[in-house]
């Protein structure tokens, strides 16, 4: 170095004497105006690079901000060792996770001799895509760092003094850069550098994705969200390791002793923002497997904000012939993994709640189509309010009440009582048959030959119940009260109290015998959903709400405190249902299958043709068909009468002379018919009895029909 600064001082003394031994006059030494672009070739020169002179005003003000010029050269070491760090990381990339990952796969495969040679290769596949992967990278950046050697080696040999400067300057500026306050510098431990305590631990997470790099980088993120302390960092593990599991990834959490698991999972939000994600994406519960227990929980995270799509997804009953409710379920949807899910409501009961226009009918509507496609199921519809929604189970519900007046309150408590006056007989039935022959019921339960025999399972579902309840408190109920023998007088109760009792009544003791609920309301308070009725489902659903407190009111305490969240669920989260199905696997939410108006029309239609087969069609439905056959076989009788007197060219027949019309018309139809059976089809079809008509048939003032009071009729059909 000594001997290349003598040689360059000589050169600049050789230069200083012939500059002075020139005749041409003296310059001033000036500011060069910045000229744009790298270098600019003129008349065989090159002109100095504008980077130069940019290079030394930025020389100046680090100086004139500084404090102490050493805090540069400061950062510049540590930029460098930042860069290091940073090529280090990705020339291992992901891979020793991936090898521990395929080796923890081969632990577990142990005894499975094919699943340990599927494992082993695997293990031998990831070590060597990891060795092609280094080459690569050598190769790669050792061919930028010796391009980059050279031409600095090249331009600090042949350069004057000043561009050696620019060169260091260039090279402090680029370390200092990176090692610059605010710029996150990992250790191999995960300890930031430029910070000296322990809380200056940091992720690596990738923010924009949610994906993390490693066990340590979780938990950074755990002691972020305040789920463990800074403290309890090295108490923190995880069972197994980092997966992937469907559109995202999976982890079970292994929490110090003391920590609970429910305490973790109630700060999905915290944990959310500590991994820079929409908590949409964040799916924690407890557990529950053998190896699990109250230190432990599952994590999953989705790769995108909304994991369960926007479109509509066709249930598969739109297209099944039938239905078998008991053996096959309800099928449901699927959940953020693509896992699909089944309810089987058989012995239990369903509360559904949420705001309006997230689903919860269309929920239920899967329910109703399972049913309407089993011929042994029988329906009973109660809805509090009128409408479209519900209309297709008329034509095969046993019963069926829509409205909150008054009389349609009363009608529903008569209803409820009856039925459950009629499944306690079943329960009598049933201890008459396990005495007299117990193999026909094990257990005493109704089993699926005598569900098909005519036991079949009864199906309450009852909609927009905050509308029934508020009818049921202005509407006062007799209540006998039996004071002594002699002295009985009669009471008033709130016919709210009595529904509640009714229908939590009716989950308890017809549970048993088939009896199941399915209860749906849209406002989840303490008034529409009473704790009386809720703690009876066992089964629960809930849309998205708008705290944990209405979420708490619909599944319950414990199902939140679990994990289960849809006060979590945002607004592009339209049939996103959290179901816990009160068993010990916990709660899942997934986005249930749609069946819209039309196509559950006609699978009621399908339902009622499988009943009138099957001779299960019953009650209102029945006299619903009865209705509907008698009103189009009226509208084809009126049609047939306008036809026969307009082509016989008359305004106006009497009884006779219109059935003479008729049989000609259409005599396999109508020719058994009798004049007063016409003049009864024609007064139930609307047209009235018969009214004086004038001159006609060589009377004065006969009896008969007008055009005009048949087709008056006719429009009314």
């Amino acid at each position: 170095m000594s001997t290349h600064l003598s040689t360059r001082e000589n050169r600049e003394e050789t230069t200083m004497a012939t500059v002075a031994e020139d005749t041409r006059p003296s310059l001033s030494l000036v500011k060069p105006q910045p000229v744009e672009g790298a270098v600019v070739e003129h008349q065989g020169e090159t002109l100095r690079p504008a980077w130069i002179e940019s290079g030394k005003e930025l020389a100046t003000r680090a100086r004139e901000h500084a404090v102490d010029n050493r805090l540069y050269a400061g950062w510049s070491v540590r930029g460098y060792r930042n860069l290091g760090r940073r090529w280090l990381e990705a020339r291992r990339d992901d891979y020793p996770q991936m090898i521990q990952s395929a080796k923890a796969e081969l632990k577990a495969a142990a005894g499975d001799t094919a699943a340990e040679a599927a494992a082993k290769d695997l293990v031998r596949q990831r070590r060597a895509e990891y060795r092609l992967h280094k080459r690569w990278y050598w190769a790669k950046t050792g061919g930028w760092s010796a391009a980059t050697a050279t031409s600095g080696a090249v331009g600090a040999a042949t350069g004057g003094l000043w561009v050696d400067l620019l060169m260091l300057l260039g090279a402090m500026t680029v370390g200092a850069w990176h090692g610059r306050p605010g710029v996150e510098s990992v250790e191999s431990d995960g300890q930031a550098a430029d910070e000296p305590s322990a809380a200056g631990r940091v992720s690596l997470m990738k923010r924009d994705t949610g994906s993390i790099r490693g066990e340590a980088d979780l938990v950074t993120a755990l002691v972020k969200a305040g789920i463990i302390s800074e403290a309890q960092r090295d108490e923190t593990h995880l069972a197994g390791v980092i997966r992937p599991d469907g559109p995202g990834w999976t982890a079970t959490v292994e929490l110090p002793r003391g920590a609970k698991a429910s305490a973790a999972i109630g700060k999905v939000a915290d944990l959310a923002s500590a991994l820079r994600i929409k908590k949409t994406r964040i799916q924690m519960s407890a557990d529950s497997s053998d190896e699990g227990h109250e230190g432990r929980f599952i994590l999953w995270v989705a790769d995108r904000d909304n994991p369960y799509g926007t479109g509509k997804n066709p249930s598969p009953l739109i297209a099944a012939e039938q239905w078998n409710f008991w053996r096959d379920g309800i099928p449901l949807g699927g959940d953020a993994r693509a896992v699909l899910h089944t309810l089987h409501l058989i012995w239990s009961s369903l509360l559904i709640g949420g705001l309006m226009n997230y689903g919860k009918s269309y929920l239920a509507r899967l329910i109703a189509a399972a049913a309407a496609l089993d011929p042994t199921m029988r329906i009973i519809v109660i809805t509090g309010k009128t409408g479209p929604d519900w209309a297709p189970l008329r034509h095969i519900a046993h019963q069926w009440i829509a409205g909150a007046t008054p009389q349609i309150i009363r009608k529903a408590l008569r209803v409820m009582e009856t039925t459950i006056s009629e499944m306690q007989d079943r329960g009598t039935e049933l201890d008459r048959l396990f005495e007299t022959d117990p193999g026909s019921c094990p257990e005493g339960k109704i089993t699926p030959e005598m569900a098909s025999n005519g036991m079949g399972p009864v199906l309450l579902i009852v909609d927009e119940l905050q509308e029934l309840l508020d009818g049921a408190a202005l509407v006062q109920v007799p209540v006998e009260d039996e004071l002594d023998d002699s002295d009985r007088r009669a009471k008033t109760r709130s016919a709210k109290d009595v529904m509640v009792e009714s229908f939590a009544r009716y989950v308890r003791v017809t549970r048993f015998v088939l009896g199941m609920g399915v209860f749906i309301t849209q406002r989840p308070d303490a008034d529409s959903v009473p704790t009386k009725l809720r703690e009876v489902c066992s089964k629960r659903g809930s849309f998205r709400v708008k705290g944990d407190k209405s979420a708490k009111m619909v599944l319950g305490d414990d199902a939140v405190a679990n994990g289960a969240a849809p006060h979590l669920l945002g607004e592009d989260s339209q049939g996103v249902v959290v179901l816990d199905q009160g068993a010990e696997e916990g709660h899942v939410t997934l986005k249930a299958d749609v069946i819209d108006l039309p196509d559950f029309t006609e699978i009621c239609r399908r339902g009622r043709q499988l009943r009138i087969d099957a001779g299960t069609l019953t009650g209102d439905a029945l006299q619903y068909s009865k209705a509907s056959t008698n009103a189009r076989m009226g509208a084809t009788l009126l049609g047939d009468c306008l036809d026969v007197l307009d082509k016989a060219n008359l305004d106006r027949a009497r009884s006779e002379r219109l059935l003479e019309l008729l049989v000609a018309f259409k005599a396999d139809q109508y020719g058994q018919l009798s004049k007063s059976e016409l003049q009864t089809r024609l007064r139930e079809a609307g047209a009235g009895n018969t009214r004086k008509i004038g001159a006609v048939d060589n009377l004065t003032n006969g009896n008969g029909y007008t055009r005009e009071q048949i087709a008056s009729a006719s429009v009314t059909k």
